[in-house]
């Protein structure tokens, strides 16, 4: 497995798990540091279920075995006690009776870990392809809706300033009419957290029918974007009280934009330089100036 939390896997995974696999999942998130200490037969009892269907659920999840699972619980906890991106037990459960303190140590510490987790699972060979891919391309399309929409705007902003042919689509009909429209030079980036938004899929599906290199950005390495992407990212979420996966995800999103922003930069220095020195004068020059004496 790549270096992430087990329990991050589970929650990604347990969406598509139905029935008895659910139940598993399930109780592995309620409680993980009590089900290290527990043999596939306990944890099978201890759900209404079987040992075979706890071996079943490890299987669906990517793991060879139970034993796998129980590896993965104990190196995540040990990351835990061992990091030093501040991971106190203070849980992702916020009440209407918390301090503003709490609140401010729960979104800090869950967004930090997310953070931790999506960079220790970066896959620098897909990273660059995708940098090489972006740097060499005629023309740029980012596809995404609602949250994913607001990033993909941002991915548009940043590799336009660096001299890129870039262009967001958040509405259907016109990033699939951009789609139609590209030809085997181009490159399409789809940005779903879920992976499974029909409306980010559906373009990005033609742009690779066309022949364009495909980047998928999410959060479920076996969703229908990926499967469908040449090349894949992955992100991490850490949920919170009143912040959904596609609501924390964001920011961890963020940073692998800004990772392949930086590498097309380095990739195509003389391009983006000659940009961004033609740009540099813009904000300063829209700053509204402090009066005197004030």
């Amino acid at each position: 497995m790549a270096p992430t939390d087990v329990t991050t896997l589970i929650r990604t995974e347990l969406p598509r798990l139905a029935g008895s696999l659910r139940k598993v999942g399930e109780l592995i998130l309620a409680d993980p540091a009590a089900i290290a200490h527990c043999s596939a037969a306990e944890l099978g009892r201890r759900t209404g279920t079987s040992q075979a269907t706890v071996t079943r659920f490890c299987r669906a999840i990517g793991l060879d075995s139970y034993q796998h699972l129980l590896i993965e619980l104990a190196q995540e906890h040990g990351r835990g006690e061992s990091s030093n991106w501040g991971t106190a037990e203070i849980g992702p459960d916020i009440s209407p009776d918390d301090s503003l303190e709490r609140v401010v140590a729960v979104v800090g510490q869950a967004d930090l870990r997310a953070l931790q987790q999506t960079v220790e699972r970066i896959d620098l060979t897909s990273l660059e392809r995708a940098a090489q891919a972006a740097t060499r391309a005629r023309r740029i399309d980012v596809y995404g809706v609602g949250g994913s929409g607001a990033v993909a705007l941002e991915t548009e902003v940043r590799l336009f300033r660096i001299g890129c042919t870039v262009r967001a689509w958040t509405e259907v009909h016109a990033a699939a009419t951009s789609a139609a429209l590209l030809t085997p030079a181009d490159f399409a980036i789809g940005i779903s957290h879920s992976g499974s938004t029909r409306e980010t899929i559906e373009p990005f599906e033609l742009a690779k029918t066309r022949g364009a290199t495909t980047l998928a950005i999410t959060a479920d390495p076996r969703s229908p974007l990926a499967r469908a992407a040449d090349i894949r990212l992955i992100s991490s979420s850490a949920e919170t009280s009143f912040r959904t996966g596609s609501i924390s995800a964001r920011h961890s999103v963020l940073v692998l934009i800004d990772c392949l922003y930086v590498r097309v930069a380095q990739l195509s220095y003389a391009r983006a330089s000659a940009s961004l020195a033609l740009t540099d004068h813009i904000t300063p020059q829209h700053a509204v100036k402090a009066r005197r004496g004030h």
